[in-house]
């Protein structure tokens, strides 16, 4: 593919992001920018969060990851449907029922200010590290396909891809967002479709012959019951069901989504429609992954030995040039997908939660909410740039490893908040916050010495959460405290 090809459909790609946000960036205020004055249709929300949540690392790694793994990472995805039933009937009621722009002002109202500090300034450093990693693996795919070609170095990549970002998103926010979402899914989706179509027919491969070949291939395989094993079925089931808890109904990015539809009843229909075709979109990832090594094998192609790099490879070297269209605009609209709503809700939170917006007036909103968003698009690129030189595995392992130890905590405070009736002594929740992860790494560090062979996987998550709970129920006190149901307003 020339460089030239990719370049204009780039162009023409981001043509229509922009053209989107002048469309829907008209009489825009803060409310619109963090909750698109809560008119979202419900089935565009739920369309559009497919491509935010699955990510540029989604869509390279998860088809990458079927040599190694097989098919057990439908264990994990097992496990994410039920934790987005707890999402949908326990925490978006209470969402809807306390009128809450940022989730974790919750957290002030049922344990208290350091608590609400510490679970807002935990969000943003998860979040700002994952999507990190993502807008890297964008970056680097496009320094791979088109810069280098031409001369432009890594650094100008990075700084266009946050630049383009930021443009089509300054003005209004989620409002905008929740359309350029549905555009970008819908790419995604097309992409893996023709993937898999052109794929299959190089292999002279009808529907029933692609699924029989893959069925009767050692790359089918879903269970492990062996309990030490790190695919082990429950850890992944559990870790896929908590990982869902905290990346989804913890996280001010995605709930921020379903906080723009109209009501509670409509936020729950998406929630559930969007966990089932979620579900469908990973099938068809690992789908795609098990041909992918089918094709090399039939053709005797070497390939890389990192698994992130199998896709990237045979679609820009070894298909028909459709394939190689379909990655780069696939790995371009998940990536941004994912990206351009982190950093509005990135914005959202360090407005709402430490700038006190509800006391301040328009103007000086929009002013402060202009400067936390260039400067949380600069700090990405920081970021980005030190993941360059640190990355060394699966990104899409790493991805869940900061997830196991920065939402962690946010499991732990919202855990004790909702089933509990103490009451913490504030002061100390930072410490606890902050020694729960450290504990879980020299735990996890160790597990294989201390407890008889046992390997920890995406399951610290759940350690880091009960290691939080137990530090909070240490320094609480008995007492009956309810979450307040006076409404927060901007």
């Amino acid at each position: 593919m020339s460089a030239t090809l990719i370049l204009s459909l780039l162009i023409g790609y981001f043509g229509i992001l922009v053209l989107i946000s002048f469309l829907t960036g008209k009489n825009t205020d803060s409310y619109t920018f963090f909750l698109a004055n809560r008119k979202s249709p419900w089935y565009v929300v739920a369309f559009g969060m497919i491509g935010a949540t699955l990510s540029g690392v989604t869509f390279v790694s998860v088809p990458g990851m079927v040599r190694d793994a097989q098919f057990s990472y439908l264990q994990v995805v097992l496990g994410y449907l039920a934790g987005y039933f707890v999402v949908a009937t326990v925490l978006l009621p209470l969402y809807y029922r306390l009128n809450l722009v940022s989730i974790y002002t919750y957290l002030e109202q049922r344990l208290g200010f350091w608590s609400y500090k510490t679970g807002a300034a935990f969000f943003l450093l998860s979040r700002t590290l994952s999507t990190a990693i993502r807008l890297f693996l964008v970056a680097s795919v496009l320094q791979l396909a088109v810069f280098d070609e031409i001369g432009i170095p890594f650094a100008v990549t990075v700084a266009v891809t946050i630049l383009l970002i930021w443009v089509y998103t300054f003005r209004s926010g989620m409002k905008t967002i929740i359309w350029t979402d549905t555009f970008q899914t819908g790419a995604m989706l097309t992409a893996v479709g023709v993937s898999i179509w052109v794929v299959s027919d190089e292999l002279n491969l009808g529907f029933q012959g692609m699924v029989d070949t893959i069925a009767a291939s050692d790359y089918s395989r879903v269970f492990n019951w062996d309990f030490k094993a790190n695919d082990y079925f429950l850890k992944q089931f559990f870790s896929g069901a908590f990982i869902t808890i905290a990346m989804t109904g913890l996280d001010q990015d995605m709930m921020q989504k379903n906080l723009s539809c109209k009501n509670i009843g409509e936020a729950q229909k998406n929630m559930f429609w969007f966990s089932l075709i979620l579900m469908m979109v990973f099938a068809l990832l690992l789908m795609l992954g098990a041909l992918l090594y089918l094709y090399a094998s039939a053709k005797g192609i070497a390939l890389p030995e990192r698994g992130d790099d199998v896709f990237p490879f045979l679609a820009l070297n070894h298909f028909p040039p459709v394939v190689g269209i379909a990655f780069i605009l696939g790995i371009i609209a998940i990536a941004y997908a994912s990206a351009d709503s982190a950093l509005t809700s990135l914005t959202t939170s360090f407005c709402v939660d430490f700038l006190n917006f509800k006391d301040r007036s328009e103007h000086e909103r929009l002013r402060l909410r202009y400067f936390v968003h260039i400067g949380f698009s600069i700090l990405l690129g920081l970021v980005i740039f030190a993941v360059n030189s640190i990355n060394s595995q699966s990104l899409i392992t790493t991805v869940l490893q900061v997830t196991g130890y920065t939402y962690g905590p946010l499991l732990g405070l919202y855990s004790f908040g909702l089933f509990t009736r103490r009451q913490v002594r504030d002061r100390y929740v930072p410490a606890i916050c902050v020694a729960a992860p450290v504990l879980t790494y020299i735990i996890s560090a160790n597990s294989v010495a201390w407890f008889y062979g046992y390997q920890f996987g995406f399951e610290v998550l759940i350690l880091n959460g009960f290691l939080t709970f137990v530090g909070l129920w240490a320094v609480s006190e008995s007492g009956s405290t309810e979450a307040s149901s006076k409404a927060v307003d901007l």
